[in-house]
């Protein structure tokens, strides 16, 4: 546990970073605590061509730990990039293959995942009660690697997945089917979304469809019902056409900034010993997003 007279120096890794909500969320944590947090944004691509992002990588977490940074976020394209970097792995970010906090505790390097998590959290949150037992998931990234593990530890026990290279979602249920035994994980074409969303109980959508700079709608909202629960993983906008589509439907709706905040919260808690109040972090993100930042 920390103490208020302890001070913080955080950094997020990763590709176009600079306007990440990440580090006035955490901050503004921080001074409702008490705490001295100090939190970086560390953008590859700010920083420009050089050498490769492997060694990159390793030189400013190298670099970071000689200047006493306490933690790093890390995202796009280290997540997985980074696991050669660390002396020790949790569980969860090793059965996933990525991490996205890297803890310095006595000049080690300690990677965990927080997407995962912060996606329960905000399933259990945002749609408490919701039924997993037939889930069909669209996109499977690096965000939606994490959600479909997160999906199982929560219990589903069928979970489709779909992308637009059939090859990664079969790859993805291949691996987490080894995970999880005892539930039923499967690859599908998008041309079978209809005919299974009408056999299921909820669908998450995890590509950038619905971003700013990709609007519109990942699938015909013609095929959502109000039995029908939906997640969406995109936070920027925060209503999207997909989660208009779905309440105009009567789906219960989980929007993106709820795993946004999420893994935040979790990741702050990593950092410090200590768990910021997960409503108030959800007002201040919803804040920021409304001043536009």
């Amino acid at each position: 546990m920390s103490t208020p007279s302890e001070s913080f120096v955080v950094g997020l890794i990763g590709e176009g970073v600079t306007p990440s909500l990440s580090p006035p969320m955490h901050e503004q944590a921080a001074d409702r605590l008490g705490l001295r947090y100090i939190y970086r944004p560390v953008d590859l691509t700010v920083l420009g061509a050089g050498e490769g992002v492997e060694a990159r990588l390793k030189a400013l977490l190298h670099g970071g730990r000689d200047l006493g940074f306490n933690a790093f976020n890390i995202t796009h394209p280290c997540k997985q990039l980074v696991l050669d970097c660390l002396d020790a792995v949790s569980d969860d970010a090793a059965r996933l293959g990525a991490v996205n906090t890297v803890l310095i505790r006595d000049g080690q390097f300690i990677g965990h995942n927080t997407d995962f998590s912060g996606f329960a959290s905000a399933l259990a949150a945002g749609l408490p009660g919701a039924v997993l037992d037939r889930v069909v998931q669209l996109g499977v990234g690096g965000a939606g690697s994490a959600v479909a593990y997160a999906l199982l530890k929560a219990g589903s026990t069928h979970l489709t997945l779909i992308d637009t290279d059939y090859s990664r979602a079969a790859e993805r249920a291949r691996a987490l089917g080894r995970l999880f035994p005892g539930q039923a994980v499967a690859a599908a074409q998008s041309g079978d979304l209809p005919g299974l969303l009408a056999g299921a109980d909820g669908f998450v959508h995890a590509t950038p469809v619905g971003m700013h700079s990709h609007p519109g709608l990942p699938l015909d909202p013609d095929l959502l019902s109000p039995r029908h629960w939906v997640a969406d993983v995109v936070y920027r906008p925060l209503e999207t056409e997909l989660v208009r589509a779905a309440q105009a439907r009567g789906c219960a709706v989980l929007d993106g900034g709820q795993m946004a905040v999420g893994q935040a919260v979790d990741a702050f808690e990593l950092i410090t010993g200590i768990r910021p109040d997960p409503n108030l972090m959800r007002q201040d993100f919803l804040d920021l997003i409304k001043r536009g930042l």
